[in-house]
């Protein structure tokens, strides 16, 4: 059974490799933007991840949101804060968020797994 984690981590590193070797400077200043937003700061970054994820689920991108659970995760995110998190994406982003909150779900449960 392919393992849900390595796959999405393994494209991801991937297709992030291909994107920056095109040397666009947009591009890379977004990347480099969005990897210094995650820092800590006011915020410990444990909290940044889950406001990451929260944005993720509303705006419905799978990939963020998997992303983001791995980081909240690597940060010492426990289920419950997790749950707690995808429940408020949930009421803020409305019924339409269930399908990713879903896929959510099973993506914690495969990084669970990974940990066991």
């Amino acid at each position: 059974m392919p393992n849900k984690v390595e796959e999405f981590n393994a494209y991801r590193s991937k297709m992030n490799e291909k994107l920056l070797a095109e040397n666009n400077k947009l591009i890379k200043r977004i990347f480099n933007l969005d990897t210094n937003a995650y820092t800590a700061g006011a915020l410990d970054v444990k909290t940044k991840e889950l406001l990451g994820l929260v944005a993720s689920a509303v705006l419905r991108c799978d990939d963020c949101v998997k992303y983001h659970l791995e980081n909240s995760k690597k940060e010492g995110a426990t289920k419950e804060e997790v749950m707690e998190t995808l429940g408020i994406a949930t009421l803020v982003g409305g019924t339409i968020v269930v399908p990713h909150l879903r896929r959510a779900y099973e993506f914690w449960e495969a990084l669970e797994e990974n940990n066991a």
